[in-house]
């Protein structure tokens, strides 16, 4: 079998391998000073061949010089009055950047916060108004009563159920047709009442002290007010014959 090794290298001593690694270090040198201004000529003047403690100073002070240069080049780049100013407006625009955008979010929270009192208040607005549409609802109307003798009656009978004055309208009718033929204004000149001149008057034909003392709060004081003349008779038949409904005749 042919050997894998180079013909000759494994002939070499110590001496002769550690001569060939400090000329091969130096080549290396000598190519990367090169890349750096300034330090070809230096690269030059080297001695192709050195022992190898000296191949080993001379790369570290290649690296050196080469780091020096290239901070140096750094340096002078970050001096110049171009480049600083370029440094200086992103720094700024940077600033300026995160104050936009920290306003811009602190306008958005703002309207946020708008955005929900309004649709609280337009929720309150709202509760208040069904509110008021349901009481509305919910309220009796006072009924329209007709200026008539049938309006009169139905007016005198809500009046005497609040009070709880009994009654009814066929009782309240009937008296009022015997009495005065449904005149508000109707007097009796001419019965024992007007002879002691007490004369009866008004729908149901009430004497005055009987309607003074039988008035009804709420109604007017005018006994020819025919509401104010029913509910009057009515609470007083109430207290002499239990309801109106029970008169038949001159009560």
């Amino acid at each position: 079998m042919f050997s894998s090794r180079t013909p000759g290298l494994s002939r070499l001593n110590k001496t002769q391998k550690a001569s060939m690694a400090g000329v091969a270090a130096a080549g290396v040198a000598a190519i990367t000073f090169s890349l750096v201004p300034g330090t070809a000529v230096a690269a030059e003047s080297q001695s192709p061949v050195q022992s190898p403690a000296t191949a080993q100073v001379s790369a570290s002070a290649t690296d050196s010089v080469q780091t020096s240069a290239v901070n140096a080049i750094i340096a002078k780049q970050f001096s110049s009055p171009d480049t600083a100013a370029k440094i200086q407006s992103v720094v700024q625009k940077t600033a300026s950047d995160k104050t936009k955008a920290e306003e811009a979010a602190k306008k958005k929270a703002e309207a946020a916060k708008k955005a929900e009192a309004k649709a609280k208040a337009k929720a309150k607005a709202d509760a208040e108004k069904r509110a008021k549409e349901a009481a509305s609802r919910s309220t009796v109307r006072k009924p329209v009563y007709k200026n008539n003798l049938d309006g009169w009656i139905k007016e005198s009978l809500d009046i005497m159920k609040k009070h709880k004055i009994p009654g009814s309208y066929e009782g309240l009718h009937r008296n009022i047709i015997r009495e005065s033929s449904g005149n508000p204004k109707a007097i009796n000149l001419w019965d024992i009442n007007a002879q002691n001149g007490i004369p009866s008057k008004g729908l149901l034909q009430v004497i005055p002290p009987t309607f003074k003392a039988y008035h009804v709060k709420g109604t007017p004081f005018d006994i020819y007010d025919p509401v104010a003349n029913i509910v009057a008779a009515a609470n007083y038949a109430a207290d002499k014959y239990g309801s109106m409904d029970n008169v038949n005749s001159a009560y």
